[in-house]
């Protein structure tokens, strides 16, 4: 009992410090980027275009839209401000509860004040466009004119807002400034990483407060409603919007680009210019009927492209629109308390670290790794959906501290065991099966189950010829380098080495541990043994005088597979009918002159990874059912030679048919080029002077 008190306190104390090395890194900014990033996913995931707000509309300047300027009226950017005008008298027609430009038209238009004086006229004839203003700290008047205070609404400010006041603004050009019904700040601020999370709903100007261009057109709609702003939030009326401590609320986007109804400019236009000949309109006015309206540009070259947690490419206005909805639904979201946050840091942290100090085992530590991975997670989730900033970064890093101390303090303290085991059993079993015994060692006992395995049994060819002509030291000099390549890459391929006899491996895959598509990963490992051969085989042949090559047979089946031998001695192998088979089909290949070989089990299983030849339907010594098995490729070695296998599957058909003599023509024409062919080409000619009574097309094997 008094060990596990002091591993409760140790795990707690470590869990402590991790979480309070997590608060440090959030409070100083430098993860402020990472967790910024944790936030654009979630926003992404949990995006949610069907419950935006049915009361906005946006009508974008697009690419499109510039095409058919050109096309249509050969207008070139900038276009004449009195086609805004258009646009104007539409959503006019149309009923729109507001338009909002996104656009600074603080610079006389480039075809002279005619243009602009066109383009307020539209704009005062509506009386309900929201222009855009500027404020800054660059350039800009530095007082509001009096000319303009109407067109500010009355917000009420107390307390101060968080943050500095601007200085300076700009303002639509003389001919335009009168026509706009409002005004509306749109020097949005990024967050350092250039994202636009959060939005300044009201800002500071020579002791006025100035709304955000969305906020206005929003305000514009209700000018009885009294509105103020303070630390606590942008109160309307009874509703009061959350402000952070920055004095920004955070922004709850409802999906990416497209997400509100989008019109192109060019369809506006077109559409008030056929609705003014009587014509049927391309889009509907009824479509914008008591909708706020935003416009803005989309198009590339206009430069108005603003990335945000759910689109790269956002169209400026697109945020403005996402602001307005969140006004409309009552949806921004909201920062978690400093408290809170403090609690979601250090609460996960000392718990992981108990728990770790507790739970040294592989696989507890393994599902420790994903609480430590998935509390936060999974709190930032919740936090979400129910409206709150939730940290993830920070409470992850504490997490993640606390596992990784406490496993290190656990390995150097009690890892003296399995060091030991490591050291013992890493020449002759795989890194995983180790795990094993060390997590469970239980398995140091005798006994199997009944499990699939994929099976691997592989051979060298003429080795006695080969180990003949060498000294002791040579030949086992030539095995180890051999064996150790072998074992390398079937070991990187998950499987278990079972044992060596002699020049030949057998291995498995599947157990002890389950290896999804774990017949793949051995013919992966048969295909990349064969490859590396190859590149040894230069090599080898210096050693030697001859040519090494390697015959391998492989099958999939369900056999008893576990701790085998006496009491005080046993071997972890595998045993039945299916380990069998595999080690027939290596020998199968001397039959049809290949060097690897599949059983139609283990074919199956591989499904498309690999591209395969058949070979033959063979019988094996000692039984009387036939299988089918293939040749596996490389898919770059089963094009190049996909002219011989076309020709080898003919003679094959012809064969299966007993058309001996045809199979045989067939056979001998890519019977220089394909050995097994040239096999076929023989066998053929053996039937053909002495046809079987009966024929099923099965090759019967008489030696193993």
């Amino acid at each position: 009992m008094k060990k596990i008190i002091l591993k409760i306190i140790r795990g707690a104390f470590i869990g402590l410090a991790g979480g309070g090395l997590a608060l440090l890194l959030l409070y100083t900014g430098i993860i402020s980027g990472f967790e910024g990033q944790t936030w654009d996913l979630r926003a992404r995931l949990m995006a949610s275009p069907g419950q935006a707000s049915n009361e906005i509309a946006v009508i974008l300047l697009d690419q499109k839209s510039l095409d058919w300027g050109e096309n249509t009226f050969n207008l070139s950017w900038p276009w004449p401000r009195e086609i805004m005008g258009v646009i104007v008298d539409f959503c006019g027609r149309a009923g729109a509860k507001g338009l909002a430009f996104d656009v600074i038209y603080s610079e006389p238009s480039f075809y002279g004040p005619g243009d602009d004086g066109t383009f307020g006229d539209a704009l005062a004839g509506y009386g309900r466009a929201v222009g855009a203003v500027v404020l800054s700290d660059e350039s800009g008047d530095g007082t509001w004119p009096e000319a303009f205070e109407d067109k500010l609404p009355a917000i009420e400010v107390s307390g101060g807002i968080a943050g500095r006041a601007s200085s300076g603004v700009s303002f639509p050009v003389d001919e335009l400034a009168p026509a706009f019904a409002a005004f509306g700040n749109v020097s949005e601020q990024a967050d350092p990483d250039g994202i636009f999370r959060e939005a300044r709903l009201v800002s500071l100007f020579n002791g006025r407060a100035v709304p955000l261009l969305s906020v206005g057109l929003y305000l514009l709609a209700y000018p009885g409603l009294e509105a103020s702003v303070s630390e606590k939030g942008f109160t309307v009326g009874p509703i009061t919007f959350p402000l952070n401590a920055k004095g920004n609320a955070v922004i709850r986007y409802r999906g990416a680009s497209g997400t509100y109804p989008t019109y192109s400019a060019a369809a506006i236009i077109n559409s008030e210019l056929r609705l003014n000949e009587g014509l049927e309109p391309e889009v509907k006015p009824e479509e914008l009927a008591g909708k706020y309206v935003l416009f803005g540009y989309s198009a590339p070259g206009l430069k108005d492209l603003r990335p945000s947690p759910v689109d790269e490419n956002a169209a400026g206005v697109e945020i403005h629109a996402a602001v307005l909805d969140n006004l409309l639904t009552g949806s921004f979201m909201v920062d978690m308390p400093p408290v809170s946050v403090v609690i979601v840091c250090l609460l996960p942290a000392i718990c992981i670290g108990i728990a770790a100090s507790l739970f040294s085992a592989t696989l507890p530590t393994i599902l420790l790794f994903f609480a430590a991975f998935l509390l936060p997670v999974g709190g930032g989730l919740a936090g979400y959906a129910l409206g709150v900033r939730f940290p993830v970064v920070a409470p992850l890093i504490g997490c993640v501290v606390a596992m990784v101390s406490v496993s290190v303090y656990n390995f150097s303290t009690e890892g003296k065991q399995r060091r030991f085991l490591k050291g013992a059993f890493k020449q002759y079993l795989s890194p995983a099966l180790i795990e094993q015994l060390i997590a469970n060692p239980d398995m140091l006992r005798l006994g199997g189950e009944r499990k699939e395995l994929s099976m691997f049994f592989s051979d060298l060819q003429g080795f006695t010829s080969i180990s003949e002509a060498l000294t002791p030291e040579e030949l086992t000099s030539l095995l180890n380098d051999y064996l150790s390549a072998m074992t390398d890459i079937i070991l990187e391929e998950g499987g278990t080495v079972d044992k060596y006899e002699g020049d030949a491996i057998i291995a498995f895959w599947n157990a002890p541990l389950d290896l999804e598509d774990h017949a793949v990963h051995a013919v992966s490992s048969a295909l990349r043994c064969q490859t590396k051969l190859a590149e040894l085989r230069p090599g080898f042949r210096e050693r030697t005088g001859r040519d090494m090559y390697m015959r391998i047979g492989l099958n999939t089946a369900a056999v008893v597979v576990g701790n085998m031998g006496s009491h005080g001695r046993f071997d972890y192998t595998m045993m039945g009918d299916g380990v069998n088979l595999a080690a027939r089909l290596e020998g199968i290949n001397k039959q049809f002159h290949t060097y690897t070989m599949i059983s139609q089990w283990t074919k199956e299983k591989i499904g498309d990874a690999f591209p395969v030849r058949e070979l033959s339907r063979v019988a094996v010594v000692g039984k009387k059912e036939a299988v089918t098995v293939y040749e596996p490729m490389y898919p770059e070695e089963f094009e190049r030679k996909r002219d011989l296998i076309l020709s080898f599957q003919e003679g094959l058909a012809l064969f299966y048919k007993g058309k001996f003599q045809e199979a045989k023509a067939v056979f001998t024409r890519t019977a220089q080029s394909d050995p097994a062919a040239a096999a076929y080409a023989e066998k053929c000619g053996e039937l053909a002077l002495k046809p079987p009574s009966s024929w099923e097309g099965v090759w019967v094997m008489t030696t193993k």
